[in-house]
């Protein structure tokens, strides 16, 4: 038999209750021989002895004073190995924990049994799970964002090679700064999401009832000549519905979801937008096929549906991760599925003002 937490504490209960009516006794039982021994030594025909006894020393209250401390001291005693017996399987679990640290994130305490030191010890092997997949899904991040970095600056540097290598006429001139120019405008691109993508991270300032219907109708607004330059029709359907948060990112989450409904559209396809109850905000558009198992993945930073990096238009691929991560900011959930007709549907539930 194993034990644990409870059965100890349950054991030093029981002594103690067994204790209680005998530690009166003994602490009558030692006055009592104690005043004997005294009465004896009182008896002896010593001089030193004599006078003290004449002086009526021990007293009558002395000696159970003496008995109760002996008896309270030992009890105390008791208590302390009782109280470290019980807490020992704590303190052996304190050995595991302390040496875990980012050096041995996969380090698991794996315990048997269903007591409360196993549940706790579950409890931590859970957190170590979340920590390290944490942990990796920062270090995937830092990889993917020096890739993409890296890329355009590697193009910037041949341009400025080659233009420098030979003399160049006017069109070629023309031809390599332009290129130069849409290489630095995604580099900006690259920057401006990633610093969106921090600062929704850090959560909220503010929060202030917001008309998401009016919000998403300017955002809206802004992006008539794209979606007319790329083909697509616009349909609305836009309910009075109101919400708490921050104006700036409630616009850049919008942003975000009608970018990408168009970018990722066909020609003479359409964009629909919904803003009601439940969910908040949805939008839908006619683009390519979305494969179910891969809409997950779109939400993470620096993915996207093709495997080129730098296919479809020069996109960053934090579009869907800066709307995840303001609607998280936002106390909300955003979900997404392929389309019926091809493409995605983005759904976006923010919570009700109450």
């Amino acid at each position: 038999m194993s034990w644990t937490p409870r059965r100890r504490v349950l054991l030093v209960g029981l002594l103690a209750l067994l204790a209680g009516p005998v530690l009166p006794r003994v602490s009558r039982w030692l006055t009592a021989m104690t005043w004997v021994g005294v009465k004896q030594v009182c008896g002896l025909p010593v001089p030193g002895v004599t006078k003290v006894c004449a002086a009526g020393l021990p007293s009558a209250f002395a000696l159970p004073l003496v008995a109760v401390l002996l008896v309270t001291l030992v009890a105390l005693v008791a208590i302390w190995f009782g109280a470290a017996w019980c807490l020992r399987p704590v303190a052996d679990l304190a050995g595991p924990v302390g040496h875990l640290g980012p050096q041995n994130l996969g380090y698991r305490i794996r315990p048997r049994g269903h007591d409360e030191v196993a549940r706790l010890s579950r409890a931590i092997d859970e957190m170590m799970e979340r920590i390290s997949a944490g942990y990796d899904g920062q270090r995937r991040f830092a990889a993917n964002a020096s890739h993409e970095l890296r890329t355009p600056l590697a193009v910037q540097r041949t341009l400025i090679e080659v233009g420098m290598a030979r003399a160049l006429t006017g069109e070629q001139l023309e031809l390599l700064t332009s290129q130069l120019l849409e290489t630095n405008e995604r580099n900006e691109r690259l920057i401006e999401g990633l610093l969106a993508l921090s600062e929704s991270d850090q959560g909220l300032r503010s929060r202030i009832p917001q008309r998401l219907d009016t919000i998403v109708e300017a955002v809206l607004a802004g992006y008539q000549d794209r979606a007319r330059e790329a083909g697509v029709t616009v349909e609305t359907h836009l309910g009075h519905r109101v919400v708490v948060g921050e104006r700036v990112l409630l616009e850049r989450l919008v942003s975000n979801l009608v970018e990408n409904g168009i970018k990722y559209n066909r020609p003479g396809g359409s964009l629909t937008v919904v803003v009601g109850g439940t969910p908040a905000l949805s939008v839908v558009n006619t683009g390519q096929p979305v494969p179910a198992e891969a809409v997950a993945g779109l939400f993470e930073p620096f993915r996207r549906l093709a495997r080129d990096r730098t296919s479809q238009g020069g996109g960053a691929g934090l579009g869907l991760a800066i709307a995840r991560s303001i609607t998280q900011a936002h106390d909300g959930i955003i979900a997404a599925r392929p389309a019926e007709y091809g493409g995605l549907r983005v759904d976006v539930q923010l919570p009700t003002l109450n």
